[in-house]
C-alpha cells in the first residue's frame, strides 16, 4: 500500500520544532533563521551578508546540527586553490597509479565562510558544485550527497583583500539574506543566554526527513495567477521603462535571469510549507521577493555612483506590478497537488498587467490589494503579520525559569509579563 501523504500541519509542526531548536541558540534574527530553512526546503543555496559578529557562522552551524547530516566548513583565504575545495588526483607511488581524493565539499552542509576573500579562480570552483551538484576531477564526475546545501557568508564593509563575487556565482544562490544588528532587547538576551553556559541545539531531523520535506515542498500548489505574477516581476527588472519605471531604467544594466522566476516559485512553496499550508499565497511570494532578486540585479555605473541599493530597485519593481489575489478556494488553474493544468479561475483573465475587464481593484478575484488592506506602496516590505516563533507544545522554555522560580541574578523579579502568557523574559 503506498505511503499516505503527510498533512501540512504535521510537516509544519516538525519544522516549527526545528526552528525552536535553532532559536535556543540564535537570539532574534527571525528572518535569517526562517530564510535558511526556506533555502534548505527549496534546494537552493543561501548567501548571508552582514558585519562581523552578528551570528552568521553560528546560525549555519546550528542549522546543520538541528537538521543532521555531515557538516564541513571552508575558510576562504587568498591563498586557497580549487583543489582545496573540490579535491584532486594524487599519485600513489606504490601502486603506480593516480587516486582521487575528494574535497570537503562532499558533505550535506558546506559553510563557505568569508567567500569573498578568495580570488575568482577559487570562487569559480563552486560553479559546477552549486549548479549541477557534482564535481568533475580528472574527467570523472562525482555526485555530491543528498541533501546538499551551500551557505556562504561575506562581509560588506571591507574593501581591502576581498574579491567581489562574479555575476554567475551570485546567480547560483537562491537567496541573499542581509543580516542586521540585533535590537537592544535582543542584545540584552544574548548576554543573559550566552554569558554562562551557552545552550546547545538538539538534532530533531535527519537526511531522510529533509529529503521528504523537500519533495513535499516541491508539490505545494501554485496558482497560475501567481506564476504570471512572478514572470511579470522578473520581466520588469529587465525592461523597467516598459513598466512605467523610467527613473529605474538608468540604474539597471541587466535584470534578473530565469533562475529568479524558478527561485521565487520554489522559495514561495517552501515558505508556504513552513507556515502550514499546501498552497502558495501572494504574500508568500512577496515575502521572499527581495531575498531572491537583490543579488541578481546588475547595477549600472550610475547606480553605483549614486549609491542606489538593489533593494530600492526591487521595491520599485514590486510596487509597479499589481499583486494578484488568490484564495484557498481557488485550487484549479495551477500546478501542484489538486488539479494541475485546470482551467483558469474566473477573475484572473483580462489584460496581462491589470485587473480583468470590468473588475475593480481590491475585490475578490481581482488584482491589487486585498479588501481592508492599504495600497501596496503603503505596506511595509517583508513579513506582514508574521507572528514570532514560539516554542512547540510540550517543549521546555528556553527563555528562562518557570514563573514563580528564581532566575539568575536580579533579573528574574524585574522581567515584565510576557504578552503571550509564557514565563521568563520576552522571546527575542
Amino acid at each position: 500500500m503506498p505511503d499516505q501523504p503527510t498533512p501540512p500541519s504535521v510537516d509544519a509542526a516538525r519544522l516549527e520544532r526545528a526552528l525552536f531548536e535553532i532559536k535556543r541558540v540564535i537570539v532574534g534574527q527571525d528572518r535569517l533563521v526562517e530564510r535558511m530553512l526556506v533555502g534548505l526546503l527549496a534546494r537552493g543555496h543561501v548567501l548571508l551578508e552582514g558585519v562581523p559578529g552578528v551570528a552568521k557562522t553560528l546560525a549555519v552551524g546550528t542549522l546543520a546540527k538541528v537538521v543532521g547530516g555531515e557538516f564541513a566548513r571552508l575558510q576562504f583565504t587568498p591563498d586557497l586553490v580549487p583543489a582545496d575545495i573540490i579535491g584532486t588526483r594524487i599519485y600513489k607511488a606504490g601502486q603506480d597509479a593516480f587516486d582521487t581524493e575528494l574535497g570537503p565539499v562532499f558533505a550535506n552542509f558546506v559553510l563557505a565562510d568569508e567567500i569573498n576573500r578568495a580570488p575568482a579562480k577559487v570562487q569559480s570552483a563552486l560553479l559546477e558544485v552549486m549548479a549541477e551538484r557534482q564535481v568533475s576531477i580528472g574527467g570523472v564526475t562525482h555526485k555530491l550527497p543528498d541533501p546538499f546545501l551551500v551557505l556562504a557568508t561575506q562581509n560588506p564593509i571591507e574593501n581591502e583583500g576581498v574579491y567581489p563575487l562574479p555575476e554567475a556565482q551570485r546567480d547560483r544562490f537562491l537567496l541573499k539574506i542581509l543580516v542586521d544588528y540585533p535590537s537592544p532587547e535582543e542584545e540584552r538576551e544574548i548576554i543573559y543566554r550566552m554569558g554562562s553556559t551557552p545552550p546547545e541545539a538538539q538534532t530533531v531531523l535527519g537526511p531522510d526527513d529533509v529529503r521528504r520535506l523537500q519533495r513535499t515542498a516541491s508539490e505545494v500548489f501554485v496558482h497560475h495567477a501567481l506564476v504570471d505574477y512572478v514572470v511579470r516581476l522578473v520581466v520588469a527588472t529587465r525592461a523597467p521603462r516598459e513598466h512605467g519605471m523610467a527613473d529605474v531604467a538608468g540604474w539597471v544594466a541587466y535584470g534578473a535571469s530565469p533562475r529568479a522566476s524558478l527561485g521565487l516559485i520554489a522559495a514561495g512553496r517552501a515558505l508556504a510549507l513552513i507556515r502550514g499550508r499546501d498552497y502558495v499565497l501572494p504574500q508568500d511570494v512577496l515575502d521572499v521577493t527581495a531575498d531572491v532578486l537583490r543579488h541578481r540585479l546588475v547595477l549600472s555605473y550610475d547606480a553605483l555612483a549614486d549609491g542606489v541599493p538593489a533593494d530600492h530597485i526591487v521595491r520599485r519593481v514590486v510596487e509597479s506590478v499589481p499583486l494578484p489575489q488568490v484564495t484557498p478556494r481557488q485550487r484549479s488553474g495551477g500546478f501542484g497537488p489538486g488539479s494541475p493544468g485546470g482551467p483558469v479561475v474566473p477573475g484572473f483573465g483580462g489584460g496581462p498587467f491589470g485587473a480583468p475587464t470590468g473588475q475593480p481593484q481590491g475585490q475578490p478575484g481581482s488584482y491589487g490589494p486585498q479588501p481592508g488592506q492599504p495600497p501596496f506602496g503603503q505596506q511595509p516590505f517583508g513579513q506582514q503579520g508574521r507572528p514570532p516563533f514560539g516554542q512547540p507544545q510540550g517543549q521546555p522554555n528556553p527563555y528562562g525559569p518557570p514563573a514563580g522560580q528564581p532566575g539568575t541574578g536580579s533579573t528574574a523579579a524585574s522581567q515584565p509579563e510576557r504578552p503571550d502568557g509564557g514565563s521568563g523574559p520576552h522571546p527575542v
